[in-house]
């Protein structure tokens, strides 16, 4: 038998990356794919994740997924694609129903209807835009919470208030076209601040309640997680390459220097260690205050123990855990990618969303990880973009 082989493919605003996965034939339940090939290459025509020149973006898609299936040796037709960018929103509904049965016991059928009925509720405040995951937070029957799945129980209404993650139609269809351009079918779309977690969040920090914070070059995302579950999800625009306009704004200096500096990279360029320190406390000060007043509107603020797990190419900058802790009064870390494999190509934390996209790939959708949660109740992109393909 051939081993499964998942693909992830990564589109940033800077960079593409392609991580390509194996997960041998009869391996052990919720065994973890083993990433056997990478690819990597300059992003062209995107803008704060949107595509704005597709043949561009079709040709860096192409050399990295040509590095990758060259160092795995293999040659791919299907992936799971990443989507990020600030059109990511999330949106709250509540749904409710009457179970159907006579003796009112509540059947998987219930299940899907209330989803129904909750997404419906959402439909007019959405133009333009498609549902990427609808993810059950809580269930209740007769007005009390259900710890689970409520199918078995009997009560007269069924409610279930669900979490939706949209995005633009326009976006989500650009960049499918893209990626199947160069002759990849799209069998998947997740959005990154999700995929990222599913390999930068241990299981212990997603029941306790955490936030990841993914600060990249011109967003930061954010996802919350309690009792396993993602709670909310959140982009921000605001990344480093602000902090990099900031140094140059602040030291008079060519922004090439400024980035320079920014990376603890040398350079000619002479500056007062103490104005650079307060010009990055004050950019990452303002990042955390929005991701404060965020946790604020969700009544998460100060209240998840597991803390702010970091990531991303802005979080390796000078303090910012520090800053963290002092905005979000909170404990908060940078996080590693740890693969547990010493053969793996996978280096540093800005493959996360590459890599759990292939963790999504290889997971069953009966497992009660947070993968599990989100596949359980997948509404399916593609089905939806099914009804305009001739």
């Amino acid at each position: 038998m051939k081993d499964h082989l998942i693909t992830g493919i990564d589109i940033g605003t800077y960079h593409v990356k392609v991580a390509i996965a194996r997960l041998p034939k009869g391996a052990k339940e919720r065994a973890v794919p083993e990433i056997i090939g990478t690819g990597y290459a300059e992003s062209r025509g995107l803008k704060s994740g949107y595509i704005l020149q597709p043949a561009d973006v079709a040709r860096s898609i192409k050399s990295a997924l040509t590095q990758a299936e060259k160092a795995a040796g293999v040659t791919i037709k299907r992936a799971h694609v990443a989507i990020g960018s600030i059109g990511l929103e999330e949106l709250y509904a509540r749904g409710e129903i009457i179970p159907a049965r006579a003796d009112s016991e509540i059947v998987e059928s219930d299940i899907e209807k209330v989803a129904a009925d909750s997404e419906e509720r959402i439909a007019d405040r959405i133009p333009n835009r498609a549902v990427l995951h609808s993810i059950p937070l809580r269930y209740t029957v007769d007005g009390t919470e259900v710890l689970g799945r409520p199918q078995g129980m009997r009560g007269t209404k069924l409610e279930v208030d669900t979490l939706f993650i949209t995005t633009y139609e326009q976006h989500v269809s650009d960049l499918i076209a893209a990626v199947e351009s160069v002759g990849i079918f799209v069998e998947d779309v997740i959005a990154s601040p999700l995929a990222a977690s599913f390999v930068m969040l241990s299981k212990a920090q997603k029941r306790a309640g955490c936030i990841l914070v993914n600060i990249g070059a011109e967003t930061t995302s954010i996802v919350v997680f309690e009792d396993t579950t993602p709670i909310s999800l959140k982009i921000f625009p605001m990344g480093s390459s602000d902090l990099t306009n900031d140094i140059a704004l602040g030291l008079k200096i060519p922004l090439e220097e400024a980035e320079k500096i920014k990376r603890g990279g040398m350079t000619a360029v002479t500056y007062s260690k103490k104005q650079l320190e307060d010009i990055i406390d004050a950019r990452l000060t303002t990042l955390f205050a929005l991701i404060d007043t965020h946790s604020k509107k969700i009544k998460r603020d100060g209240l998840l123990p597991a803390g702010a797990i970091l990531t991303g190419g802005g979080s390796n900058l000078l303090k910012v855990a520090d800053v963290a802790k002092r905005v979000l009064l909170l404990p908060a870390r940078t996080a590693t990618l740890e693969l547990g494999n010493k053969h793996a190509k996978v280096k540093d934390a800005s493959w996360a969303v590459a890599y759990g996209l292939c963790m999504w790939g290889a997971s069953d959708h009966e497992e009660t990880s947070a993968i599990g949660v989100v596949k359980q109740t997948k509404r399916g992109i593609l089905s939806w973009l099914q009804q305009f393909l001739p």
